[in-house]
């Protein structure tokens, strides 16, 4: 993408600052945004949230990524959930005073999508979720499950694993589902990892994951706004 289509933030958190990327769907208007956070050992300009952004992006969701707090600065581990989650709430007030879209969607890869389904789940107000490789536990760990707050959300949900994704067991997560509410949407990517990423064997590219995820992400908004803001 052309860097006259990125528009670089810097936004207040509190007495601190963090970054974040606005990117403008060609030929899109302010409907729809979505804002999407990065995963733990990851930042906004990794290559996975890249990826996922220009899927978006392709498909005429116009995207804002930004830093959590701890990445911003390069150093310690990521900060506790209610740090994550008021830089979260920075970046999402700071897109509607500047962007004002029609409908705003929250989400991100792995913890990023986590913080975001947890302002959710305690009331922040938007449009949807799109949690990308969601970690239903830690690595290694399937019996210490992130699933408590996940039925007290209210807001359309499209959440996106791999079935080789090591923090969420498939068998699991369909155990966790039948407590959610049908407003809950479950896809799994065959053969995908927490990263998206398919071995060779499989008989998949990484390309071949992300352009479902797109048709995947269009019939779900479609589905929720009577709309067709993704092409």
């Amino acid at each position: 993408m052309s860097s006259d289509q990125v528009t670089r933030w810097s936004v207040q958190v509190g007495e601190e600052t963090t970054s974040a990327l606005w990117q403008r769907a060609e030929g899109a208007s302010a409907g729809s945004v979505l804002v999407l956070g990065h995963g733990a050992s990851t930042n906004m300009e990794h290559r996975t949230l890249e990826n996922l952004a220009a899927t978006f992006l392709a498909n005429g969701l116009s995207v804002v990524r930004f830093n959590f707090l701890y990445m911003e600065k390069k150093k310690g581990p990521p900060d506790r959930m209610p740090r994550l989650m008021e830089c979260f709430t920075a970046v999402v007030e700071h897109v509607r005073r500047e962007i004002g879209p029609e409908r705003l969607f929250m989400g991100g890869h792995s913890m990023g999508g986590r913080a975001a389904s947890m302002m959710a789940a305690e009331g922040f107000a938007c449009d949807g979720l799109v949690l990308l490789a969601y970690p239903l536990h830690p690595a290694g760990q399937p019996e210490k499950l992130r699933d408590a707050h996940l039925p007290q959300i209210t807001q359309p949900v499209l959440c996106m694993n791999g079935t080789r994704d090591d923090l969420c067991q498939q068998e699991l997560m369909e155990q966790v589902l039948e407590r959610l509410p049908s407003t809950f949407t479950m896809h799994w990517l065959q053969g995908a990892d927490h990263g998206f990423h398919v071995q060779k064997r499989s008989g998949r590219t990484e390309e071949e994951v992300m352009q479902e995820i797109a048709e995947v992400s269009r019939k779900w908004s479609t589905q929720i706004t009577g709309t067709t803001d993704l092409k």
